[in-house]
C-alpha cells in the first residue's frame, strides 16, 4: 500500500523536499490531451492531463493496462503529439519546435529506458552506450564512460555483445546509454518489467543513484506499487486522468 505525504503546490515553483530547497520545475505538462480516432469510435487515451515535476525529482507513474501510462510518457518524450495541451522542458515548447529541431533536442536532453533494452546487438557494452553520442556527432566523453562503467558495474563487461549478458546487464547497458549523453530527463518504461527482484532492486537504486548525483529528472512507469513507492512522487493514470498521489514515506 502506497504511503502518502505532503501534496505538492502548484506554481513555477515548488518546495523540493529531496534537497530541502526551492527548484525550477524541469518539466511543466499543461492540460494534455490526447484522442485516437473520432466520432463514435473516438478513444480519450488521455484527459486534461496537467503536472509538473522538480529538476532530480524521481517520479513514478502507475496504473492498470491501457490506463493512458505509455501514451503519457510518449507525450513526455516528443515520440507522440498529443490533441491538445503543452509540455515544456526546462521552459521550452517541445510540440513547437520544428521536427529536425525536436530531434536533435530530444536526443540531447532525453534519455530513454526500455523494458526490453533495445541494445543493438552487434555492438559491445561500451559501443552501445556511446552510440547516442556518436549519432549526435560528438566525441564521448571518456571519463564519464568510465564512471558509468564503474557505477554500473561493467566494467569487466564492456567487450561483451548484448547476447552475452544477463538480463539484469543489458539494462544497465541500456541505463548507461540513456546517461552517456546527460540528459536532464530520463523516461524510464517498465525499467524493471524483464528482470527478477534482486537485479529490479539493483536497477532501481541505480537510477535513484543517477537522479541524486547528476540531478536528472526520472519518470518511471512501473505496474509495481512496492517499486513505485521508492520513488519521490506517485502519480496513477487510470482511464486517462491523472491524480497526483504525493510524496513516499517509509
Amino acid at each position: 500500500m502506497l504511503m502518502l505525504c505532503k501534496m505538492p503546490r502548484a506554481g513555477v515553483f515548488r518546495e523540493n523536499f529531496i534537497f530541502g530547497r526551492f527548484e525550477m520545475n524541469l518539466l511543466e505538462v499543461r492540460n494534455i490531451c490526447k484522442t485516437y480516432g473520432s466520432g463514435e469510435t473516438a478513444v480519450n487515451a488521455l484527459k486534461n492531463v496537467s503536472f509538473s515535476v522538480s529538476k532530480g525529482e524521481f517520479v513514478a507513474i502507475v496504473g492498470e493496462s491501457g490506463s493512458g501510462k505509455t501514451t503519457l510518457l510518449n507525450m513526455l518524450g516528443a515520440l507522440d503529439t498529443p490533441t491538445s495541451g503543452k509540455v515544456l522542458i526546462d521552459g521550452k515548447d517541445t510540440f513547437s519546435m520544428k521536427e529536425r529541431e525536436l530531434t536533435v533536442f530530444r536526443r540531447r536532453n532525453i534519455g530513454f529506458i526500455f523494458q526490453s533494452f533495445n541494445l543493438i546487438p552487434e555492438l559491445t557494452v561500451e559501443q552501445n552506450m556511446v552510440f547516442p553520442v556518436l549519432l549526435d556527432y560528438q566525441k564521448p566523453n571518456e571519463r564519464h564512460m568510465e564512471e558509468l562503467l564503474e557505477a554500473l558495474k561493467l566494467k569487466e563487461r564492456r567487450r561483451h555483445l548484448p547476447s552475452q549478458l544477463s538480463g539484469g546487464q543489458q539494462q544497465r547497458v541500456a541505463i548507461g546509454r540513456a546517461l552517456m549523453t546527460r540528459p536532464s530527463l530520463i523516461l524510464a518504461d517498465e525499467p524493471t518489467g524483464n528482470l527478477d527482484s534482486q537485479n529490479s532492486s539493483e536497477v532501481i537504486a541505480m537510477l535513484k543513484e543517477a537522479s541524486k548525483k547528476y540531478e536528472q529528472t526520472i519518470i518511471m512507469i512501473t505496474h509495481n506499487r512496492g517499486i513505485a513507492q521508492t520513488a519521490d512522487r506517485v502519480l496513477q493514470v487510470s482511464d486517462g486522468v491523472l491524480v497526483d498521489l504525493g510524496r513516499c514515506g517509509e
